[in-house]
């Protein structure tokens, strides 16, 4: 299990660790100074606040809640006696016995505060360490003091700089006989129990309080942390073996018992976690972090000619070193020489002292090549669409040049974009410039076509004769091509109804053509088969059906429109509009005639109903 605290809003965290997940939350009234578990699993958790709050948490949740006089900043379980240890802001210690549920009598130190305290758990001896840097033992079991020891005179080396009066920040009992002290001013002193002067004194050099000292037996490591590095040093000459420097800074760090792992507090909300294989292996948990070590230092070993140069018989003979074939700074190989790197260099700078100047040539070169491999490389042109393929190539030069002025992102470019692929494969994509729509939509291509195509017929002979490079073709360069397109522009109304005008007339001329084939055609009698169920009336009918069905769409929308059942106009981007009118068949025809003659003849019949009545009748007289 791994118990973590964080603030804002308090409350402590629970993960089992064996299945990577959270196990439980709890929200807190306060913030957590430090706790401690009593138990072997989280069923017994004990929370100093820094409200003088104590905290007793169980497997099911809050438990109990007491007070101290004083704000405390640490504390230590003494085991067998049950005895909860409290320091703070105050000169007792203040001692709570969970066997008995009620405080007992306090020790009295001769400091104002302290700050941290530790228990050693092969004898028992309890340490504190107060804010006039000393150190002061006690035997629990007498309840008296044993010993002082007086750290901040103890700190202070003739290389360190203290600006203030070093108080101890951490304290950590190792073994039975060992331990280390950080102070306030960034130092760590390494005790031995049976004297008073320090083995060995550790300086962090940032000045930051020290946080938290541990050790690690297995390399006999000490690792002393402050809020801005880790560092890892050897207890016994004070070497530093590696050191670690997260990017936020630190409140606390657990190493993991019998393996390489580091888990670290950090001002930020994730925990930072360090697998070092050289300390430890992996807990059981995530053995999988070994097989990835594993798979990293396939080949961690480096080979035995890094440091050493190649050369041949013939670049000796260049460098001038014939002489030292047969000497140790020469090593036969193969059909050369291994020489050392730094001799190679420095013997290549005394017969080549412009070597700068070449070197400099060639970055040069390589930083023009490099803009160039970025432009749009064809080697030759696609068989659909070329022309239009021509046109991308030159918008995309002069993209390219505008991004290299003014550094503006440039966009994808169609030619390499796999969706149009098949625009320049399929032949079906064609762009056919002579249809009505693209004359209309573009009518400013006379100029430039022209000049593309002139361009294109130069690629093309260049591929039949095998040349890499493309050549401009002779003429106004492109600026002055951009600007004769920029005037054509202004003139877009114009070439529009030029283009219209053309059209009419080619349109014309293709009439007068088909009236011309049509009178010059002969016709053939034709017999035609009436089928079962039709009634024949004149061959007229039968025959102007069957020419009508012969001809294409276009013929009998045209032949509608003369009849007056079809109109077509054109649009201003070029396309058609059109306009049917429905023609009456020659039953609906009859049957309007039949009503009319129905019509007619009941208004005969009213007229002369209407006459009758009006005729006075004969023999009788008026009254």
């Amino acid at each position: 299990m791994s118990v973590v605290t964080g603030t804002y809003k308090p409350r402590v965290r629970c993960y089992d660790t064996y299945q990577l997940s959270l196990k439980f939350e709890r929200c807190l009234d306060s913030e957590v100074v430090t706790f401690e578990t009593l138990s072997d699993d989280y069923s017994k958790i004990v929370f100093l606040h820094n409200d003088r709050y104590i905290e007793f948490h169980s497997q099911s949740g809050f438990y109990y809640k007491t007070r101290i006089p004083k704000f405390g900043r640490d504390f230590s379980y003494h085991y067998p006696s049950c005895d909860l240890y409290f320091v703070g802001a105050s000169s007792e210690v203040y001692r709570l016995n969970l066997e008995q549920g009620r405080y007992l009598n306090p020790l009295q130190t001769d400091a104002a505060e302290n700050n941290v305290c530790d228990i050693n758990s092969v004898h028992g001896l309890f340490a504190t360490g107060t804010i006039e840097g000393r150190v002061e033992c006690w035997d629990p079991r007498t309840r008296g003091r044993v010993g002082v020891l007086d750290c901040a005179l103890s700190s202070v080396t003739a290389d360190s700089e203290i600006n203030s009066l070093p108080t101890i920040s951490a304290l950590k009992f190792n073994g039975a006989l060992t331990m280390a002290v950080g102070t306030s001013t960034g130092q760590v002193l390494l005790y031995d129990l049976r004297s008073d002067k320090p083995l060995l004194v550790k300086d962090h050099q940032y000045g930051l309080p020290i946080k938290s000292v541990h050790f690690q037996d297995s390399l006999d490591l000490i690792l002393s942390a402050d809020s801005r590095i880790i560092k890892m040093w050897n207890k016994n000459s004070g070497k530093i073996f590696t050191s670690l420097e997260p990017e936020h800074d630190l409140n606390d760090v657990c190493l993991y018992p019998s393996s390489g792992m580091l888990l670290t507090a950090n001002e930020a909300p994730k925990m930072g976690i360090y697998y070092i294989p050289v300390l430890g292996p992996a807990p059981r948990w995530c053995s999988f972090l070994d097989n990835l070590t594993e798979e990293l230092e396939e080949n961690p070993e480096s080979t035995v000619y890094d440091d050493y140069k190649f050369v041949t018989k013939k670049d000796l003979e260049n460098l001038g070193l014939t002489h030292l074939i047969g000497s140790p700074f020469l090593r036969a190989y193969m059909h050369g020489f291994f020489m050392d790197i730094r001799l190679y260099h420095k013997v290549k700078l005394m017969l080549n002292p412009f070597a700068y100047e070449e070197y400099r040539k060639d970055k040069i070169r390589q930083k023009i090549e490099e803009t160039r491999a970025q432009r749009v490389q064809l080697k030759k042109l696609p068989k659909v669409n070329k022309e239009l393929a021509l046109k991308l190539i030159e918008e995309e030069e002069e993209k390219q040049k505008s991004t290299w002025k003014k550094k503006v992102k440039s966009l994808p470019n169609i030619l390499t974009d796999d969706r149009f692929k098949v625009m320049f494969e399929n032949p079906d994509f064609q762009v056919d410039e002579e249809s009505e729509e693209f004359r209309l939509l573009n009518p400013l291509v006379s100029k430039i076509s022209e000049k593309r195509k002139k361009k294109l017929r130069l690629l093309e002979q260049q591929e039949l004769h095998g040349k890499e490079e493309e050549e401009e073709p002779e003429g106004k360069p492109s600026d002055a091509e951009s600007s004769e397109s920029s005037d054509d522009e202004k003139d877009w109304v114009a070439e529009v109804r030029k283009q219209r005008r053309l059209l009419q007339q080619e349109e014309k001329v293709k009439r007068q053509e088909q009236l011309r084939e049509d009178q010059q055609t002969v016709l053939k009698p034709q017999f035609y088969e009436i089928k079962a169920g039709e009634e024949f009336r004149s061959f007229k009918d039968s025959a102007t059906k069957q020419k009508l069905m012969n001809k294409t769409l276009e013929d009998r929308l045209k032949l509608e429109a003369k009849n007056g059942t079809l109109s077509v106009s054109d649009t201003t981007v070029g396309s058609k509009q059109l306009t049917f009118t429905l023609k009456k068949s020659e039953q609906q025809k009859k049957q309007q005639e039949a009503e009319k003659l129905h019509r007619q003849e009941r208004k005969a019949v009213r007229r002369s109903a209407g006459h009758l009545r009006s005729r006075p009748r004969r023999g009788r007289p008026f009254h």
